[in-house]
Formats: C-alpha cells, structure tokens, sequence
C-alpha cells in the first residue's frame, strides 16, 4: 500500500469517527435540544415555533382611533426670493460693511465703491447748469428790453423772435443740465451697494480693493430671503386632484419637512401652491408649501423629506406596522388566539402614519397581533407572550399649530421623531413558516 492511499484512508476513517460521535452526543442525547428517536421531528417543529415549546413573541391590541392620511416626498428648499447683488457702477471697491452669513434689513449698505471720480462728475454737471442758468437770465433780461424797443417801434420784430428763440434755447439747456446734475447725483449715490430685500447674505464674491463693474455674472454677494421659505416637492399625479381639491376648497393642510433620514422634524408649514401641469417624465404634479422658518432651520437647496397631511381618518382598526407581514398569503398579521397559538389573518392595510398602520378588513378591535418574534411562526404555531406591548399608538401632538402668516389648524397626530411612513423598518419583514420577504 503506497503512502499515499493510507493518508487518504486516514482521513476517511478519522472523517467516519467525527460524524459518529456528533451523531452520539448531538441526535442521540435528548438534553442536546434535538430530542431522542421518539421526539426528534416534534423537537426539530419546536424550533421552528411549531407545537413543541411556544414561541416567545410581543405582541399588541388592535384598537379603533383615527389616523392621518398622509403622503411623503422628497423636496427641495428654495428660497423665496434670491437676488445677486451686483454694483450698478464700475469702480474701486473700498468696503465691505456686511457679515457673511447674517441677516440685513432691506436698504442696509452692503459694500461701497470709490466715490471721488462721481464727486467729480457731479460738480461738473452743476457747474454747467449754473453757467446756463447765467445764459438763460441774460438772455431773459434782453428778450424784456427788445420787447419794450418792439413796442416803441424801434426795432424789427424779426430781432425780437430770434431773441425769444434763444431764451428757449437756454431753456433747453438748463432742464438737460438738471438731468445730468440728477444723473451725476445718482451715480454717486450707486456707489453704496444696498440690500434691496430683508434676507441673509452669503460669502461674499469680491475683496476689498478690486475693481468691479456693474456686469460682474457674481456681483458682491448673494442674498437669500429665508423667512419664510419654500420646500417643493413632487406628488404623483392620481393624488394631486384630492389635494387641489381640498387645498381650492379652502382647507390648510399640514406640510411637515424632515430631515434626509427621515427622523428629526425640521419645521412644519402649509400648503401654499401647486402646479398647473403633470410632469409627462415622472407623472408627477409639483407642490409649494412655506414655512416660517423663524428658527433658520431650512436652507436654500437643502434636501428634506416633506410629508403632507391630506385628511383625518376618524374610527380606524390600528395596529403598529411591525404587525403586518406580507409573504405568500398576501398581506397578513399573527393573530393569537384565547388557546396561545397563532393564526395567519389576511388583512386589507389602509393610510400609514409612521409606525401606525389602519386595516381596512381583516381585523376587529382587540384582536392580538405579534409584532416582533414572527420570523419564528407558522400557522398554528403556540406563543408565550414576552411583552405585551400598549395597545394605544405613538402620542399625538396635542394643541394647535400654527402655519405661515399666523394661520392655524388641527394636530397632525404624528409624533414629532416620527419617521416618514415610507422609510424602511427596522426590523425584517418575513412570511410564514420564517421566509423572508
């Protein structure tokens, strides 16, 4: 026998003695939680919650209590007014009198250009007007004495006209000298760059000491108007006629705005607009809401989650959305009967709200449902009730809110740290008999 052959007949009887003794102390041994001959295949059900030892599961009450229809979003903050301010002369830029980043009231001196070359303009310009203010008068003061000779018949009438002609001239003169006396006072007055709306400003664009010119594509600065503000965000378009119907109909509905994971409340405003056309790409239909904003929480092209209550649903079946799985069967729950076992009960779901989910049909008010522990159940499957979770759902928001302009309206109902309802769980959803969905 070569050496060969006896390594590979080592193995094979070192493999043969390995499996024998898991055989011995594994399917052999009742205490090794596989059971004997007699109860193997009932202790094998029993892992897989079937009728040996019941399943440990949490499970929580069906009730009845009213729900927000809600819709979620990704938006988009846009400020309500953005302008770039540009200097409207050309010239030195010898100050900056703003801070980045801060608010600025309307008509506030944002940055300031040499003023001396348009100092200079301006005296010119008036200079000229008082030379022809002069030339107006003299020739006024002749005009009455070759009136007064015309009168007496002592000159043509044809001088009298010529000398009326150059009064009007001077006229002429001295009005086109105070445009550009107004003009050059102007002009010098543009050499104070000036906040024309109340908002916040962002870095500035240019350092002190350049020269900037009234075509600059950057300006000084950019100015935001962030109070209030507006989040735009795109509903798909079989939804968009309830909600311009009760929007035109008068009602304020709720627009929440989260941040991008979806857990922190932002800011909570109105619904202010909504679009005239379905985007053919998307089939979507984009809507306006505002925000007060007044705590500066949203910013211009900020990303946000923005949920939009659309009605209240009054006498609801409740349960939380952990509950509800979705496998073979369809969409379903865990039901525990009064005997500690569990039954699949195909349900019908309606609005969601967060970790709250209605049923339509398919379940009645106290009826148990489990809601952690189901990757362990099969029909009939017998539980041992861990936690009993509270049959209530998440605490409302209690009071009023107020939107935009001082405008009020219900709570909403949904908790502050609430999550968008279409965020993924947490937890896995599986079917029946622990497949995975």
């Amino acid at each position: 026998m070569s050496r060969r052959t006896a390594w590979i007949i080592g193995v094979a009887v070192a493999a043969a003695a390995l499996a024998w003794a898991i055989y011995v102390t594994r399917w052999k041994d009742p205490a090794a939680g596989f059971g004997s001959s007699a109860g193997g295949a009932g202790a094998v059900s029993r892992g897989r919650g079937g009728s040996g030892l019941p399943v440990s599961v949490r499970v929580a009450a069906a009730r009845t209590g009213s729900i927000d229809s809600v819709l979620d979003a990704l938006g988009t903050v846009t400020a309500l007014n953005t302008v770039v301010v540009r200097a409207r002369v050309d010239g030195q830029l010898v100050r900056i009198a703003f801070e980045e980043g801060r608010e600025v009231k309307a008509g506030a001196v944002l940055a300031e250009i040499d003023p001396r070359p348009f100092d200079a303009a301006l005296e010119q310009a008036r200079g000229q007007l008082a030379r022809d203010e002069a030339l107006l008068a003299i020739a006024k003061s002749d005009l009455d004495r070759y009136q007064t000779l015309l009168d007496q018949d002592s000159i043509a009438k044809q001088q009298v006209d010529d000398q009326n002609s150059l009064v009007h001239q001077y006229a002429g003169a001295v009005q086109a000298d105070l445009g550009s006396v107004a003009n050059a006072r102007l002009q010098r007055e543009f050499t104070r760059v000036t906040a024309p709306i109340a908002g916040r400003v962002g870095l500035r664009q240019v350092d002190v000491g350049n020269m900037v010119h009234a075509a600059d594509v950057n300006g000084v600065v950019v100015l935001t108007q962030t109070r209030p503000i507006n989040v735009v965000f795109a509903v798909p378009a079989d939804r968009a006629p309830e909600i311009s119907r009760r929007w035109q109909s008068g009602e304020l509905l709720r627009v929440d705005a989260f941040d991008r994971d979806g857990r922190s409340l932002l800011s909570s405003g109105r619904l202010d607009s909504a679009d005239n056309v379905v985007d053919p790409a998307t089939s979507t239909v984009k809507l306006k809401a505002v925000f007060d904003n007044t705590d500066g929480a949203l910013f211009p092209n900020q990303f946000v989650n923005a949920r939009i209550t659309i009605a209240t649903l009054q006498n609801q079946t409740l349960v939380p959305g952990a509950a509800v799985q979705r496998g073979t069967p369809g969409t379903f729950v865990y039901v525990v009967g009064t005997d500690s076992t569990v039954a699949i009960r195909t349900v019908t779901v309606g609005a969601a709200n967060g970790d709250t989910v209605a049923i339509n049909s398919g379940l009645k008010a106290g009826d148990r449902v489990v809601v952690d522990g189901t990757d362990k159940l099969r029909d009939g499957s017998k539980v041992e009730v861990a936690v009993e979770a509270p049959a209530g759902a998440q605490p409302r928001r209690k009071g009023s809110w107020s939107g935009p302009g001082g405008k009020t309206g219900a709570a909403a109902g949904a908790p502050a740290d609430q999550a968008p309802s279409g965020n993924a769980p947490s937890r896995r959803q599986r079917g029946p008999a622990g497949a995975a969905q």
